[in-house]
């Protein structure tokens, strides 16, 4: 047994021994109370009188009676681009000293969302409690001397007017603390590539060299950076270059889409913790091994909001309606899809972050990610959302004994009826109107407003099934590859067409 390993697994043992969390929702008041105290001599502060909503007698109540919701481009256009200019003190004291560029889902133009000192402090801090959850699982002590594969998009920071710009990934990389850089791989140089393609194949290279315990990044990504190294090597499996790999820690989106093309990579099971950073911050992390769902974090830096996710508070451009009623954690109802809404210290205000969630364990405020406001398919009535789509296509991975990592669609029309045209991402032959019935049953069966709809305006469903590759080269070709690049599961008929345009490119 390593003794490096040994003291830091008692050390971690010790602290989760000693630590004591406050319930959820006495430590959400205190968060609202916080962070409303801070900031309430900003402009933002000023504006929607913080001061006077700290004197309500339900300070919640009030906080949600006189601030009314944000998505990104109101946030940006009315507050964060004064910050943009050099101007201080505007939603949060000061001014931010990052800011973190995330073109996420929504399409080439980057969002830049201000990370203060206050959240780069906060996400430190919920790191060290997520290592400090791993005690909750199974770990030899000689895992804790292993290297850690923390894959992205560049971590180099540019410089854009008085502030350092990047993704979270990156920004979180320059803060890592002196004594893990020892740890940390592929490490600084090949960590700042611009080139994803090089810096796969730079990984690839020198992966022999390195002792891997651990992943952590975004599935489809670590899943394209697994097979160049197994490819490169003549390996059948990732265990044959790290045998030591037993943790995968996965973010960004659901890890149980590509669990089963993932687990064709190993050579045996790992352990896979689920966790949640956004660009906007680090809001929960799979707390033990028992479940899948993550723990919300409650006492450090976020306050968080639950709306009802149903249709008439959804705008068409996946923005909240302002009548939406706002649930508190205190009010929350298991397995109920709500949109999530933050408050945060890098001056965020009833932020619409775009994830729809739902609660497995209130009393221990353990969620799951159900999908993207924006991803919720209601042209025709059908109702579907993310979740509803990802259930069903593991029923047909089942059933048809393939595996579908990606996916989307769109409501087009065909000789002037609607029909559902899913584009599966597999790379198993398999008879297209056949799935396209099977998924059609399956939908029907899990979701009433699918059914009523497929008895009316919903004429069919179409499948067409490419390679998933083609779902990759399609966020280059629109975004960039690697990092927080995520597809989107949903399009409207003119983004649809572009698609359509694309695959036929790739097929030929």
């Amino acid at each position: 047994m390593a003794i490096l390993g040994s003291i830091i697994k008692t050390a971690i043992d010790i602290r989760d021994a000693l630590v004591s969390e406050k319930p959820p929702i006495e430590s959400q008041k205190e968060v609202l109370k916080s962070l409303l105290e801070k900031a309430k001599n900003t402009a933002f502060g000023k504006y929607y009188g913080f001061s006077k909503i700290l004197e309500a007698d339900d300070t919640q109540k009030s906080f949600s009676e006189n601030i009314p919701y944000f998505d990104y481009h109101q946030m940006e256009t009315e507050w964060w681009s004064k910050t943009q200019e050099g101007l201080e003190d505007i939603c949060w004291p000061g001014k931010p000293s990052y800011f973190a560029r995330s073109s996420g889902t929504t399409g080439k133009n980057s969002k830049r969302i201000p990370v203060t000192d206050a959240m780069v402090e906060a996400i430190r801090a919920t790191g060290i409690k997520q290592v400090g959850a791993l005690a909750n699982f199974d770990i030899p002590s000689d895992f804790y001397d292993k290297e850690i594969m923390m894959l992205g998009s560049s971590t180099n920071l540019e410089e854009q007017d008085q502030f350092m710009e990047g993704e979270i990934s990156g920004i979180s990389a320059s803060n890592i603390p002196f004594w893990f850089r020892g740890y940390y791989k592929p490490g600084e140089e090949i960590a700042q590539m611009e080139d994803w393609d090089e810096k796969v194949e730079t990984i690839a290279k020198r992966a022999r060299d390195w002792d891997i315990g651990a992943l952590s990044g975004i599935p489809s990504w670590i899943e394209l950076m697994l097979k160049e190294v197994i490819e490169y090597h003549g390996a059948k499996n990732i265990h044959e270059i790290w045998p030591n790999l037993k943790v995968y820690t996965s973010g960004g989106v659901a890890f149980q889409p590509y669990e089963k093309s993932f687990n064709q990579l190993l050579a045996h099971p790992i352990i896979v913790i689920d966790t949640y950073l956004a660009s906007e911050g680090f809001l929960a992390f799979q707390n033990r091994p028992e479940t899948t769902s993550m723990k919300l974090v409650t006492d450090n830096g976020i306050y968080f909001e639950f709306v009802p996710f149903n249709p008439e508070y959804i705008n068409e451009d996946g923005s909240l309606s302002q009548d939406a009623p706002a649930l508190t954690l205190a009010e929350v109802e298991a397995d109920v899809d709500y949109v999530l809404i933050i408050s945060t210290v890098s001056g965020a205000w009833r932020y619409l972050i775009g994830d729809t969630i739902a609660f497995t364990d209130i009393e221990k405020a353990e969620i799951k990610i159900t999908g993207r406001t924006k991803f919720f398919l209601n042209v025709v009535g059908s109702q579907l959302s993310v979740n509803k789509m990802e259930v069903a296509l593991r029923e047909m991975e089942e059933k048809f004994d393939i595996k579908i990592p990606e996916f989307t669609l769109a409501a087009i029309k065909i000789d002037g009826e609607f029909y559902h045209h899913w584009y599966l991402g597999t790379e198993t032959k398999i008879n297209s109107e056949e799935i396209a019935n099977a998924l059609d049953e399956s939908l029907k069966e899990a979701n009433k407003n699918y059914e009523v709809a497929r008895s009316k305006a919903l004429k069919g469903v179409k499948v067409t099934t490419i390679n998933p590759e083609i779902f990759n080269e399609w966020n280059a070709k629109n975004k960039k590859k690697g990092g927080q690049v995520k597809m989107e599961k949903v399009m409207n008929e003119k983004k649809f067409a572009e698609w359509e345009a694309f695959v036929e490119t790739q097929i030929k």
